[in-house]
């Protein structure tokens, strides 16, 4: 069976992958993170020798700052958290080996790890935390921003946090990865980041944006030490050639395939297909102050449009992940079993319009008030499934008189249509664990001004009660709390301000010389550090 250490050095799949990457990666955006190491190695980005582990994924690299990088620097272990968490979302220790709350549960403190290093040799001390956490905080996109916080301190090994009123998912938000906790030679006197020198398994060597990372071991890790000693990660924007990467052997293991590409390579040798299903939907996010879609009725009716079963098998190859509901079965405590579920009905889609005023055209487009139903769809190609996706909501809404004209552009147009007001209708991935509490995140998608990537000109108050609820009971597992999670999910199904459409299985490609690879569920970690390449 052949491997891919017989086809291409870490070398030869840097100049396939940058060939690639001139055809099909866009250029940073103005003001992304400058790139950092070559400095240290005086390589420029070339390789420093030795067999490396060769990760290939759409996650492009425009910035070192834990806000906005995606997570990227969490998943490759050179960063690490205060908590962290497992594939279930229980919280585990992290640089803080324990936490706990006063009895008013205004003041946390988290005792730290003694034997952790900074990859620049420093100590990972309370003062080195602190200032961390006040540059995460001086960021109103950090996730951190959401969380009541007064004051952070170092007292003793141990930083305590003061918040202004009880917030019990504080420990899950200083598990996110934007809180990840870097040296102070990390940052610039402006507080920017402009190296990425945190304390996990692996170090920076090199990045160079938007495509390439270098790393290697970190000798001085006060856990395990990864078993091989150098990863090159590479971003490959097109989907078709990270599978061509995979199929070849130019590549350990490949991230963000599209499902056709992995039907036909789960028939392949040397190669097998790992997957999880996640916390994560795939939802169609609806303007509330659009001149349709501010009325119910005509939401209600675009849900019922969409053919969730025959899309899933269609485009994503995989009928079970149709959604009925926003929070897909994984997550035990806010999936309800008890919803009526999200049905495909054409025919109650038609009626709901035409009760909204909605008439069907003489070109098959409904009007109202001599103004046609027309509606733009923004989406992105990062993850590849989503303009496939796109066009099948486009054709499913075309069925019941809606023209949608798709945008497939950069990720970034949503939020700033959310913004300026321009967006219409977006169609994306919304991971409900990027902090393991989705409380969290949900904070932020239905506050009462809406967010990015959640309600749009969209307020309910019964909504927003249960989410005070969820922050400010320390007994997330009472009743209290159970019917709070239920209330949500029920408004969130009967209102409709953003529509589910599918749930999300991630694969990932692994080389058969990879052992150890265990696929993480929340996206936290790729899990490199506990992989070995068969000789």
């Amino acid at each position: 069976m052949p491997l891919r250490r017989s086809l291409l050095s870490a070398t030869a799949l840097v100049a396939v992958s940058a060939t690639m990457l001139t055809a099909c990666t866009p250029a940073p955006p103005e003001g992304a993170g400058a790139a950092q190491g070559a400095a240290d190695t005086g390589t420029s980005g070339a390789a420093v020798g030795g067999e490396a582990l060769d990760v290939i994924g759409p996650y492009e690299v425009h910035s070192l700052d834990p806000a906005t990088a995606e997570g990227i620097f969490t998943r490759l272990q050179v960063a690490e958290t205060l908590v962290e968490a497992d594939g279930t979302g229980e919280l585990q220790p992290g640089l803080a080996t324990e936490w706990a709350a006063s009895g008013e549960g205004l003041k946390w403190t988290f005792s730290l790890r003694e034997s952790a290093v900074f990859h620049d040799g420093t100590p990972v001390d309370a003062k080195s935390v602190v200032a961390a956490l006040e540059a995460a905080r001086s960021s109103e996109a950090n996730t951190i921003a959401v969380a009541p916080i007064e004051a952070v301190r170092a007292e003793g090994n141990a930083v305590v946090v003061e918040l202004s009123e009880p917030f019990a998912p504080l420990p899950a938000v200083l598990a996110a990865t934007s809180t990840q906790i870097l040296a102070p030679s990390a940052y610039r006197e402006d507080g920017t980041v402009s190296e990425v020198i945190g304390s996990g398994p692996y170090r920076v060597v090199d990045v160079a944006p938007p495509a390439r990372i270098e790393l290697e071991t970190f000798e001085d890790f006060d856990g395990q030490a990864p078993a091989v000693d150098r990863v090159v990660y590479q971003s490959v924007g097109r989907a078709e050639n990270r599978a061509l990467m995979a199929e070849s052997g130019q590549a350990d293991l490949t991230f963000g395939m599209d499902p056709t590409s992995l039907q036909r390579i789960d028939d392949q040798d040397g190669v097998r297909v790992e997957s999880a299903l996640l916390p994560r939907t795939i939802v169609l996010k609806l303007n509330g102050e659009h001149p349709a879609l501010s009325d119910e009725r005509v939401r209600r009716a675009l849900s019922m449009a969409l053919d969730r079963p025959g899309m899933a098998t269609a485009v994503l190859r995989d009928p079970e992940i149709a959604a009925t509901q926003m929070f897909p079965a994984t997550l035990e405590t806010w999936h309800q079993d008890h919803l009526e579920p999200l049905e495909h009905d054409v025919e109650g889609a038609g009626a709901l319009l035409e009760e909204a005023g909605w008439q069907m055209g003489p070109d098959g487009v409904r009007e109202k008030d001599g103004e046609p139903l027309r509606v733009e769809l923004r989406t992105f190609p990062d993850r590849p499934e989503l303009p496939t996706m796109a066009t099948a909501v486009q054709a499913a809404l075309a069925e019941v008189g809606v023209a949608v004209e798709v945008r497939v552009d950069n990720s970034s147009e949503i939020p700033a249509g959310h913004h300026d007001g321009s967006l219409e209708m977006a169609l994306f991935t919304r991971n409900f664990a990027l902090v393991p509490d989705p409380t969290v995140t949900l904070l932020k998608d239905y506050a009462a001004e809406g967010g990015d990537w959640g309600a749009m000109g969209w307020s309910d108050p019964d909504l927003l009660a249960a989410m005070e609820q969820l922050t400010t009971d320390a007994d997330q597992s009472g009743t209290e709390a159970d019917v709070a999670r239920e209330q949500v999910a029920t408004t969130l199904q009967q209102e409709l301000p953003v529509v589910p459409v599918s749930w999300y299985r991630q694969s990932a490609v692994v080389n058969d010389a990879v052992e150890g690879f265990v696929l993480d569920p929340l996206e936290r970690s790729w899990g490199l550090a506990a992989v070995s390449i068969k000789e």
